[in-house]
């Protein structure tokens, strides 16, 4: 067996321990958390403003008035899809839940661009399951890696649920999409979904209590084995310029990136990542002692030099995307659903016989 030639390498700068201070404006872990804590206040901003927008026309106007939060439709992907159906075979916008489509257009963008990074710098859902992980290993000090046997199949799972959300989605006519969003059930999906939450059945709660259960122990356990949301971004990340690339003459060949990979990628076997798990969150960059080995990186067709992309740099784009969508839906005037207050007072309370 040959091994591979002792060689001296340089520790990172500023380094303790072969690791970034968490203070260092080059840790890119400190500005995903900026991210991740920025991205989960608006969301829950966006509930409560959300929850006390429909109680406001369930009590016919006797409680707080706050107006409808546009930001609640990112939590609808599957109008988004159904209205990027419409517009890629309209040219037009659709009549309602304009917002959807412009948040699902900027996460695809975001992905197209810098990898699944969506997932792990500004979903919430992601930040709630990543921090659920953490707490359950310092709480048992154990977690669960199942054999690829097992993992491999259960990670097609979300390619599965994918596949017919976009069945749904993109077996529509245009003309089938507008009937639908413009019905009763299409103009409060949105009330829906929060009415799933208020009036949860004991089979979804059992469903969200394993879940969260599987999460204390298998790290990231919804987004590696269910979320569609994530297959469908990770599908749109194998076209992204950027990657995590390994420098193979001064790799020490350490292990520590593949054992710190969230998603389990052999990133130390690997020259380039290019598998749709990656998500971008630079964790195994940070975990490498050698200086210039691990660079998360956007490499130019006609170039060979390599551009590295430091955590403020990710932070900058990924809401410089999400804000530049959201500026042109508002300049637009789509951001906004274009539904009349009478009409909420009279559907809203009525919510939850719709449908059935």
């Amino acid at each position: 067996m040959i091994e591979k030639p002792r060689v001296r390498y340089q520790r990172r700068p500023g380094t303790v321990g072969g690791k970034l201070p968490w203070n260092d404006w080059r840790n890119a872990s400190t500005w995903r958390k900026v991210v991740q804590i920025i991205l989960l206040a608006i969301n829950l901003y966006i509930g409560i403003t959300f929850y006390y927008w429909v109680r406001y026309f369930e009590t016919g106007g006797e409680t707080l008035y706050l107006p409808r939060p546009g930001g609640i439709e990112g939590w609808l992907p599957i109008a988004g899809l159904m209205n990027l159906k419409y517009t890629l075979e309209t040219g037009s916008f659709p009549p309602i839940h304009v917002a959807s489509m412009f948040l699902l257009v900027a996460f695809i963008l975001i992905s197209l661009l810098l990898k699944k990074s969506f997932c792990s710098w500004m979903c919430p859902i992601g930040t709630v399951s990543e921090y659920t992980g953490k707490l359950g290993k310092k709480l048992f000090r154990y977690q669960i890696n199942l054999p690829k046997w097992l993992d491999i199949p259960l990670r097609g799972l979300k390619y599965v649920l994918l596949s017919f959300f976009l069945y749904i989605a993109f077996s529509m006519s245009a003309q089938m999409i507008q009937y639908f969003m413009m019905s009763p059930y299409g103009i409060i999906i949105d009330v829906k979904m929060l009415d799933f939450f208020r009036h949860i059945s004991d089979f979804a709660l059992i469903s969200v209590v394993v879940l969260v259960v599987l999460s204390v122990f298998i790290r990231n356990a919804w987004c590696r084995y269910l979320c569609p949301y994530g297959a469908l971004l990770g599908l749109f990340s194998l076209l992204s310029p950027v990657k995590i690339r390994r420098n193979v003459e001064s790799c020490i060949d350490c292990g520590k990136c593949a054992k710190n990979c969230p998603s389990r990628i052999p990133v130390d076997k690997l020259i380039q990542v290019r598998t749709a798990e990656c998500t971008g969150c630079m964790t195994c960059v940070e975990s490498c002692p050698v200086a210039s080995t691990l660079d998360f990186s956007l490499q130019i067709p006609t170039q060979k030099r390599q551009f590295p992309l430091s955590g403020i740099v990710m932070m900058a784009l990924t809401l410089a995307i999400l804000f530049i969508m959201i500026g042109i839906a508002a300049f637009f005037e789509v951001w906004d659903s274009p539904v009349p207050d009478n009409y909420w007072f009279h559907i809203i309370p009525n919510a939850r016989s719709i449908g059935h």
